[in-house]
């Protein structure tokens, strides 16, 4: 394993259970106020993430379906045909993605090859350049029981119902729970 920092400390780890979120660039609001630094890093991302469910301001280019199923897409072809990670649960959010995986590689060649990939196809969807288009830093956390891996499973998979998107976690169709009953019916 291993850990740097950046604005934001991070565990590049092969083998061991991540929970990884990216965003759009500018998806935050630009004069937001930061979480008190008291907060414990967990309670610092629960109020980012709420600032992200809100979607008041920024880009939401995730809720188009053909650059959704983009990122979709290319997760799960990170895991099947590339290899590179195990998947367990993701929800593509209109600006952002969380990720419960297990990295059978380092970050620098699933994560970088994953944003790279996507942020291509979607400019050119959007017909944007020389614009970014994920925020350059992402979140992950190390996960270290199995009690916290079924939280944040729960937490992935409800976000959409969390942020008003959806009433039941498997009607959201850019997510593991949407995805896994669609599978089952097909």
């Amino acid at each position: 394993m291993r850990f740097y920092e950046r604005r934001l400390p991070h565990f590049d780890v092969v083998g061991q259970p991540l929970f990884v979120t990216f965003r759009l660039h500018d998806s935050l609001p630009t004069h937001r106020v930061f979480p008190p630094s008291s907060l414990t890093t967990g309670k610092a991302f629960v109020e980012m993430d709420r600032l992200l469910d809100g979607a008041s301001t920024g880009p939401r280019y995730l809720a188009i379906p053909e650059i959704a199923a983009i990122v979709a897409d290319a997760i799960r072809y990170g895991e099947q045909k590339l290899e590179r990670i195990s998947l367990h649960s993701y929800v593509i959010m209109p600006n952002h993605v969380h990720l419960l995986i297990t990295p059978k590689v380092p970050a620098g060649l699933w994560l970088r090859t994953l944003k790279g990939f996507t942020a291509h196809e979607a400019n050119v969807i959007l017909q944007r350049t020389g614009h970014p288009f994920w925020q350059s830093e992402s979140y992950d956390h190390l996960v270290r029981s199995g009690e916290e891996f079924a939280r944040i499973q729960r937490y992935i998979e409800n976000n959409p119902v969390k942020a008003g998107l959806v009433a039941r976690p498997e009607d959201f169709p850019w997510s593991s729970a949407g995805a896994c009953l669609k599978q089952a019916a097909g």
